[in-house]
């Protein structure tokens, strides 16, 4: 894991492209209150019912706050970095840190390197002959992954995997940047888990299970976002989805938007999208799902790809 470089010096960073006319941006702060709220009100409800729907509800918004953080390291709502930093420093969804999330988000933002195993941390590839050489096992579960049950089952212990498996290595820790994200995060997690226990009765382990499904569904949605290319703006999707999702994911679907202007907040990509409809799908060249819940059963067992092929210099496979 990199240092933690000062995020306002990349080409995506937060409040990139942004306009003034977005002013404070009542909807995301609006947002904001929904999610928080919705969150107390899940813990609440089980707390006094017990009632199974209350964990669903709260793997739920424990996703849709994910989206939120997403919109956070963007720059959105305010114009204080500071201030946004910590409206998304709580562990709600519990697993990475917000600022290394950051740092590893922006990253991702390189659109050049896009899909690349090594360079995009983000990437859902390996390289042909690394795949080649896992055991039989491992092959197994990344092409399972590439399958919507997989993603949605196995693509989360793979995530928290290479999370962290760095924290065992001493070096990773001579930087103070790290350091001092690890501290708050944890520190934050464990009050959080002591007070969603004493506050609703939901013990950490159950917790850390609803975490997992939370990080499940998280990951649906760029379950296939990116693919090879040798151009790179035809690895970038739109899907067309459904409003619920596009609520979850808070319009992240519409995918080729978002890389094109990272400044721009949720609720203005569909309209923008919409107005330059054909513009968009011609510069991702035709890359384009028309929602995910038909997509996600055509390929709940079938992968959509193979995990191991080449990723660089690779003319534009046809449309999904």
């Amino acid at each position: 894991m990199p240092a933690l470089p000062d995020s306002s010096a990349h080409p995506a960073s937060p409040a990139a492209g942004r306009s003034r006319l977005d002013g404070w941006e009542w909807p995301t702060w609006l947002l904001i209150g929904c999610i928080y709220g919705l969150w107390w009100g899940a813990l609440a409800w089980y707390g006094n019912a017990q009632a199974p729907a209350a964990l669903v509800l709260l793997v739920l918004v424990s996703a849709w706050y994910m989206s939120l953080q997403h919109e956070l390291v963007h720059g959105h709502p305010s114009p204080w970095p500071w201030l946004n930093r910590w409206l998304g420093m709580a562990p709600l969804a519990v697993w990475y840190p917000f600022d290394i999330y950051r740092v590893s988000h922006l990253a991702h933002h390189r659109d050049e390197l896009l899909t690349y195993p090594d360079q995009d941390p983000e990437s859902n590839y390996t390289e042909p002959q690394d795949f080649a050489n896992h055991n039989a096992l491992l092959r197994a579960l990344l092409v399972a992954q590439r399958t919507a049950l997989g993603r949605f089952f196995i693509s989360p212990a793979f995530g928290i995997f290479r999370l962290l498996r760095p924290l065992f290595t001493r070096s990773y820790w001579a930087d103070p940047a790290l350091r001092w994200a690890w501290l708050q995060h944890g520190t934050l997690l464990a009050l959080m888990l002591w007070a969603v226990q004493a506050y609703s009765g939901i013990s950490p382990a159950l917790y850390l299970l609803l975490s997992y499904f939370c990080l499940g569904l998280a990951f649906m949605r760029s379950f296939y976002e990116h693919r090879p290319a040798a151009n790179p703006q035809h690895r970038i999707v739109i899907n067309e989805a459904g409003l619920l999702w596009r609520l979850l994911y808070l319009n992240n679907n519409y995918h080729a938007v978002h890389h094109a202007q990272a400044g721009l907040p949720w609720y203005r990509i569909p309209a923008l999208y919409w107005q330059e409809r054909a513009h968009f799908l011609q510069q991702n060249g035709g890359f384009l799902i028309q929602g995910y819940g038909r997509f996600f059963l055509r390929h709940a067992l079938r992968p959509i790809d193979a995990p191991g092929q080449p990723t660089r210099d690779l003319p534009a496979p046809p449309p999904a």
